[in-house]
């Protein structure tokens, strides 16, 4: 299998099960975003010297796909399956998984410059993705989207705000206050 197909020279797409679309769609810019996102933190695990945290983010990387596979299919009716599955436990586990980084951290008293250890500067990279993700989705204005998209979206740029945070902790790097 050819991994080109030439069928996007004229700046067209497909979205899944509902015709052509351009390039320049917002709903393309939207599952786009998300795929730079997933694409940062393939980076950041690669840097990412802590198991526990390297293995919660290939969970993300996981999850992510399913956002960019609701985000490629528009029609409702065509979404069957675990690829399509993000269900509010997602949303809970990014919760659970702030609140106990939040509880390894010294209190935050400032704000603080994104940076740190070279995976963590690529998860705080991924955040800013992640908030231009969310810009995105909701710029869609699209009432065939999942009740979890959004908050999903929105939970998982903090999560990576307290990884980012949690990991230079444990690599013993000094936050940057501003």
């Amino acid at each position: 299998m050819k991994i080109y197909t030439k069928t996007g020279d004229e700046g067209e797409t497909a979205l899944f099960g509902s015709g052509r679309v351009s390039k320049a769609s917002p709903r393309v810019a939207a599952y786009g975003d998300i795929d730079e996102l997933n694409a940062w933190l393939g980076a950041a695990r690669a840097w990412c010297a802590d198991a526990e945290i390297r293995a919660a983010l290939e969970r993300i990387q996981g999850e992510l796909f399913v956002v960019g596979a609701i985000l490629a299919t528009p029609n409702p009716a065509r979404r069957k399956g675990e690829r399509f599955m993000l269900e509010e436990d997602r949303i809970a586990a990014l919760e659970s998984e702030i609140d106990a980084w939040v509880a390894e951290l010294e209190e935050l008293k400032s704000f603080i410059l994104p940076g740190g250890g070279k995976a963590a500067a690529l998860i705080h990279l991924a955040r800013a993705a992640c908030r231009r993700a969310e810009r995105a989705i909701v710029g869609l204005g699209a009432d065939d989207l999942p009740d979890t998209l959004i908050p999903y979206v929105n939970r998982l740029s903090d999560w990576l705000f307290t990884c980012a945070r949690a990991l230079n902790a444990r690599e013993g790097i000094a936050e940057t206050p501003w």
